[in-house]
């Protein structure tokens, strides 16, 4: 399992997903669903796959689904620090 700062140095950003869904027991009623994880645009197969899960595995029928990513580092923008100076 890679930590989140190898993840972004790999080209991974944070994807955020809201889903908006059907409550199983009123399917006139729209509740909602936050899902986050670090996932690849812009293909998005993380985001993909929990949306094939949820079709197959949760009750409540997708409405919609609305979702953003973002980098939140670049390899270029990251710096490997191998001393530090402190100042009194």
């Amino acid at each position: 399992m890679s930590t989140e700062t190898e993840l972004m140095m790999k080209g991974y950003g944070l994807t955020l997903a809201e889903m908006f869904y059907h409550m199983p027991d009123h399917p006139h009623v729209l509740n909602t669903f936050i899902w986050q994880e670090y996932d690849i645009a812009p293909d998005h197969p993380r985001l993909f796959k929990f949306i094939e899960y949820w079709s197959k595995e949760i009750e409540g029928a997708l409405h919609s689904v609305r979702f953003t990513h973002r980098k939140m580092i670049a390899p270029g923008e990251w710096r490997n620090v191998t001393g530090e100076f402190p100042l009194h």
